[in-house]
């Protein structure tokens, strides 16, 4: 076992070695490798900005349940107590006839005109907000149309249109997102690819020696293997610092554009399990596209 991680840490720093001793090639092929990773990490980090701004537009995608003029504010807030333990509704504010008398008073302009009603005609009036209506557009609309058939409910009001509209947008960002992903990773797997094809291409002779005194192909792809999880570890960590340093200029305009709408958004980062899932990935794509030209190259590759 001391001799078989003996030989592991052997290759593992020679790989690294043979990097060093070949910085321009080297930092040329992390550089397009960084460039690639970041790219589908901002992809990603983008979505996930815009799933936080849709979860705060989902706040005001409220359903407005117009009472009945005959249910009293004892029945309304036995309906609404009623509404609260459903386990889809996240917020339920009741608004009685006189609270929405003195909001339309205070706020429409007409005071005097309203004084002058013998009879208060505004309508008790329940806004349910549900959880999750971003997600599931079928849900929102059942939940709708229960309201509608309940007894104390005149009128339901909430705009599914844009609540579809809205949801098909986050769902093609998702996908383009994953698609674009896949992409560049599928580009960081040939550059890696391509690099250790050409390390094998100028290492032929000391591969072919290494064949002819019984070395086996796990052997001898062991260092080639290294070297691909080198090229895509640094090219992991390069890519953070990309990101975060293109985060960090759009992070103040953005979250200054959101104060002058009286909004509280805050651009969100890599977190740390996010960062991690950063680095394996991108070193498993390089060691994944090394394996896969090693595993050609080898077999084609037969001393005489």
């Amino acid at each position: 076992m001391h001799a078989y991680l003996d030989l592991h840490a052997h290759a593992l720093f020679s790989s690294l070695g043979r990097l060093v001793d070949s910085p321009y090639t080297s930092i040329m092929t992390i550089t397009v490798l960084a460039i690639a990773i970041s790219l589908a990490s901002v992809f990603y980090i983008t979505v996930a900005n815009l799933q936080q701004l849709s979860g705060n537009l989902e706040a005001s995608n409220q359903i407005s349940l117009f009472l009945r003029d005959d249910v009293s504010d004892a029945s309304a807030k036995k309906f609404a107590e009623s509404i609260r333990q459903n386990p889809v509704i996240q917020e339920v504010k009741l608004i009685t006839k006189n609270q929405a008398l003195e909001e339309f008073r205070t706020y429409s302009g007409f005071g005097e005109a309203v004084t002058a009603l013998e009879k208060n005609p505004l309508p008790i009036v329940i806004q349910v907000l549900p959880k999750n209506t971003l997600e599931n557009g079928g849900e929102l609309e059942k939940l709708l149309n229960s309201f509608k058939q309940a007894v104390e409910v005149d009128f339901a009001q909430v705009d599914m249109q844009w609540v579809k509209r809205l949801q098909s947008f986050m769902e093609l960002a998702r996908r383009t997102g994953s698609a674009l992903s896949l992409l560049l990773g599928i580009a960081v797997l040939f550059v890696a690819g391509n690099t250790i094809r050409l390390e094998l291409h100028n290492r032929r002779e000391e591969v072919e020696i290494a064949k002819l005194v019984g070395a086996t192909n796990s052997f001898i792809q062991r260092p080639f293997l290294y070297s691909g999880f080198w090229l895509g570890f640094f090219a992991g960590v390069a890519a953070w610092f990309i990101v975060a340093v293109m985060m960090l200029i759009v992070k103040h305009p953005i979250e200054e554009l959101s104060g002058l709408y009286e909004g509280d958004f805050h651009l969100l980062f890599l977190s740390y399990s996010e960062t991690f899932a950063l680095l394996f990935i991108s070193s498993l794509l390089g060691i994944v596209g090394s394996w896969a030209v090693l595993s050609y190259q080898l077999q084609q590759l037969k001393p005489e």
